[in-house]
């Protein structure tokens, strides 16, 4: 009897050498997913996390904003709005009276830059009911505008600087003939009893 076997049919496949080669790679993308998964789960849980604090915070804020709004509220009365307009005109009265002049034009020499000086100051209540001066200044150069407001953030006596409006000016500014910008300047103003503190811990 005759038999005839074609070794082709099942072609020599060397496993050793396919999972020296592939093994190593598939054992790092492993790895890799493993440690993205890892990653993405602490991810989510400290989102989780800033999310419950968030979600508190604004529960917070909702809360006192409907602490303002009812007393607004019961200040809008009538039998109670003598009492709220006395009210605001007393603070209006303390506000200014913190006020100081001289205070301000000594902040202000400090932190003027070179070729820039003050048209008008004028203090005001703000709609917060915080002391805020409206500043005009005149100068060349609309930098040496920028660089008193960024000095005015930096002083304790200013806040929430901003230039609110500007102005060209042919032929100058009063009497300086270089003074080719003008200026609207807007800013709270802290009264050095509200920025200082007094031996004792008091203010």
């Amino acid at each position: 009897m005759r038999l005839d076997i074609n070794l082709a049919t099942y072609p020599y496949e060397d496993s050793r050498r396919f999972w020296f080669r592939w093994g190593g790679a598939l054992a790092m993308l492993g790895i890799l997913t493993a440690g993205l998964l890892y990653t993405t789960a602490k991810e989510w849980t400290f989102a989780r996390k800033d999310h419950v604090i968030r979600d508190h915070y604004l529960q917070q804020i909702a809360g006192r904003d409907k602490e303002v709004a009812d007393a607004k509220a019961m200040m809008d009365l009538p039998q109670n709005r003598s009492t709220r307009d006395r009210s605001q005109f007393l603070n209006g009265l303390f506000y200014r009276k913190a006020f100081s002049w001289t205070e301000v034009f000594e902040e202000l020499e400090r932190v003027m830059p070179p070729r820039v000086h003050v048209v008008s100051i004028t203090p005001e209540l703000s709609t917060s009911n915080e002391l805020a001066i409206k500043l005009v200044v005149a100068g060349d150069s609309h930098d040496r505008a920028l660089e008193l407001v960024r000095k005015m953030e930096e002083s304790q006596r200013f806040r929430q600087t901003q230039i609110v409006t500007e102005t060209a000016e042919s032929g100058g500014t009063g009497n300086n003939a270089a003074d080719t910008i003008k200026f609207d300047i807007s800013a709270l103003y802290l009264p050095a009893a509200q920025t200082e503190t007094k031996p004792g811990g008091m203010n």
